[in-house]
């Protein structure tokens, strides 16, 4: 298949391998790569990402039993009620349905069936190659006003994330409307020439400071590209191509180990930078051998 104009996958690899990280190593300790998020604890500050179309059972079950956090995508209620009922602990991610109460039913099951959060995929309003709305499986998509998405955020009574900010303006307008943090997603390149998510986020937290939770998502691909994305601002990542081939080959077992892998390729990486714990990497660390 050719590449795309402007492919932000592409770009965001390309970036991502631009970076490279400082050895600190004397007087390191070994470190501690756990999570608290929406006041759960996790092993690892990978999880998975909103996928769709695949088994959310064997990812959710896998991510579980690796210690990891899980969001999913599209599937209607009773796949979400089965991803749930793996012990998971998940952050629903709701489509920007121009049926809004399709919206409301979506959070009202999400919040009564044990989800710890919630979010929209703005970025899957319009479609890739035009201004016009997009349709899903048949249902059409509408970009949320800003009063719609005030009141999305009032009545879910969880934890809501916008999923698609991808710039210090938007981030600014999401701590303004309530939300509990952001995804930084150009959705597996929706969006042409796309900012890579990783080069935004020491902008977006010195804007933001700590009043958002900065969750990375694309080109995340190990866990040296998690400790880049930590150490320049990210609270978390989601991994979403690199599980998509274990978790086909072996299910669950194998999204486990591939969470618990690039777990490991994480510690290391604190571990030679004299990084104690993921929320204390110097961002310095971090050079980019283009400038």
């Amino acid at each position: 298949m050719a590449e795309l104009p402007g492919d932000s996958i592409r770009i965001a690899r390309e970036y991502m391998d631009s970076l490279c990280v400082e050895s600190r190593l004397l007087g390191a300790q070994k470190p501690d790569a756990r999570l608290k998020l929406l006041g759960h604890e996790f092993d690892t500050p990978i999880m998975t990402g909103a996928l769709s179309h695949i088994d959310l059972v064997g990812m959710a079950e896998g991510a579980r039993l690796a210690g990891a956090a899980v969001s999913v995508g599209m599937g209607d209620n009773t796949a979400l009620r089965d991803v749930l009922d793996t012990g998971a602990k998940v952050i629903k991610i709701i489509k920007p349905y121009a049926d809004r109460n399709e919206i409301y039913e979506r959070l009202s099951f999400a919040k009564a069936n044990g989800a710890i959060g919630v979010g929209m995929d703005i970025e899957h309003a319009l479609r890739p190659d035009s201004p016009e709305d997009d349709v899903v499986l048949g249902q059409r998509m509408r970009l949320p006003s800003l009063e719609e998405l005030k009141e999305f955020i009032r009545f879910a009574g969880l934890p809501f994330f916008i999923k698609g900010a991808l710039s210090v303006s938007d981030a600014l307008s999401c701590a303004e409307l309530g939300c509990a943090g952001v995804i930084l997603s150009h959705h597996n390149g929706i969006m042409r020439c796309a900012v890579p998510p990783v080069r935004l986020l020491p902008d977006i937290r010195k804007a933001v400071g700590d009043s958002l939770l900065l969750i990375a998502d694309g080109g995340i691909e190990s866990g040296y590209d998690a400790f880049k994305a930590l150490a320049l601002g990210a609270d978390a990542v989601c991994v979403g191509r690199a599980l998509m081939g274990p978790l086909k080959e072996r299910g669950a077992e194998g999204v486990r180990e591939t969470i618990m892998t690039m777990t490991a390729q994480l510690e290391i990486m604190l571990y030679r930078t004299g990084s104690k714990d993921i929320r204390h990497i110097d961002p310095s660390v971090i050079w980019d051998r283009n400038r």
